[in-house]
């Protein structure tokens, strides 16, 4: 039987289960996870690899009306993506009809002479499954799906008719990634984005969007120690302030929650130290987005 292999772009509104599908498939976290919306920055390249094919994930980031200029920027690079792939996985929830934002994605994609999947995710969630039929084909009037496939990310309901399909559709070709690999990113960027993701999950509104993570320092000490230390950039002094806490109890809880992970990650024991730093109104600011790994 021949190798096949390709890559496929997962696009969607924020926030509907995408970063979650993507770590299911490949088995472990890649993307990091929150029921905040722009959750999802970069252009990840996540890899599924089987005995008969190698699938080459892209998790965009979620489509919004942008605020900023890095809300443009990541628009624009979730559409740029579904040039580039063999297949495109619109990714919606099962749980309400096409609102405002699916249309407005599906609008954009008219045209789009790659196949496109409809994901429906969260059926978990529904008390009675007939009530995807009429949703099914609400969809399939918006858009000339090639696939119509109910799942659970969370779950794990369905899925793997979700990859076999994905397959069938594949072209033949050569394994891109070593047995193993399963992203294209470092052990620093996935660091990186665990704290953020831990910003997220602690602090208000008031806060997440207007942070970013960079890793200063990552070093082995010894054969069961690594150092890791990293600056969380934001906007206002006021929202350093809240990242900080008083008597430094939030930064401490977020360090500790992220210490954990990437100790998983690693499997080696962490210091992790974390910083704050303000660069003012940096998301309307371009010229910023290379120096802190947000323009590809």
């Amino acid at each position: 039987m021949a190798y096949k292999s390709g890559f496929v772009a997962m696009v969607g509104r924020t926030n509907v289960g995408k970063s979650t599908l993507l770590n299911h498939l490949v088995g472990q976290k890649v993307a990091i996870m929150s029921d905040k919306p722009q959750t999802t920055r970069h252009k990840i390249h996540s890899v599924l690899t089987r005995e008969d094919a190698q699938v080459v994930f892209l998790d965009t980031p979620g489509i919004h009306k942008p605020k900023h200029k890095l809300g443009e920027h990541l628009v624009e690079v979730a559409f740029g993506t579904l040039q580039e792939v063999d297949l495109v996985l619109f990714m919606t929830e099962a749980t309400a009809p096409p609102g405002r934002g699916d249309r407005y994605i599906l609008e954009q994609m008219q045209g789009l002479k790659t196949p496109v999947f409809l994901i429906l995710n969260k059926v978990d969630l529904l008390n009675d499954k007939k009530n995807l039929l009429p949703l099914l084909e609400e969809y399939k009037n918006l858009y000339p799906f090639a696939e119509l496939i109910p799942i659970s990310a969370l779950k794990g309901e369905n899925t793997k008719r979700l990859v076999d399909v994905i397959i069938d559709y594949l072209p033949e070709g050569p394994q891109y990634y070593p047995e193993g690999v399963v992203t294209d990113r470092p052990e620093s960027f996935i660091m990186a984005e665990i704290i953020r993701e831990k910003v997220l999950h602690l602090t208000s509104e008031e806060v997440p969007h207007s942070v970013t993570v960079e890793i200063d320092l990552l070093e082995k000490k010894r054969e069961d120690l690594v150092v890791v230390s990293a600056t969380i950039y934001t906007e206002r002094d006021s929202q350093k302030g809240i990242l900080i806490g008083r008597n430094g109890k939030m930064l401490k809880e977020i360090g500790r929650k992220a210490r954990q992970e990437i100790e998983i990650l690693l499997g080696s024991r962490v210091y992790l130290e974390l910083w704050v730093k303000v660069k003012k109104d940096w998301r309307n600011r371009p010229e910023y987005f290379k120096n802190l790994g947000l323009k590809e």
